[in-house]
């Protein structure tokens, strides 16, 4: 995998917890520990863009007979098929 070099500016507080993550051992270097919270960033964007196109789904989808109810279950179910969400 190709990498680029990047240059950034921290502030003195942000160049300390940096220095602290990688002191208390969680990171091996800036690097390291910048390139997690990227990959981070890129899951949470991710479980977003899931959310939304859930949600845009849900609205092009038009009215239900289902009770509220039924439509809880339906998605516990399905979320629990998904391994998104343990069985009680």
């Amino acid at each position: 995998m190709a990498t680029v070099r990047k240059t950034i500016t921290l502030t003195d507080t942000q160049s300390n917890w940096v220095k602290s993550r990688i002191a208390r051992g969680d990171f091996t270097n800036d690097s390291e520990y910048f390139r997690d919270l990227i990959r981070r960033d890129q899951e949470r964007n991710a479980g977003l863009e899931e959310l939304r196109a859930a949600l845009l789904e849900g609205e092009q989808s038009g009215l239900s007979n289902r009770t509220p109810k039924q439509i809880r279950e339906e998605a516990m179910e399905r979320l629990q098929k998904n391994g998104k969400l343990q069985a009680k």
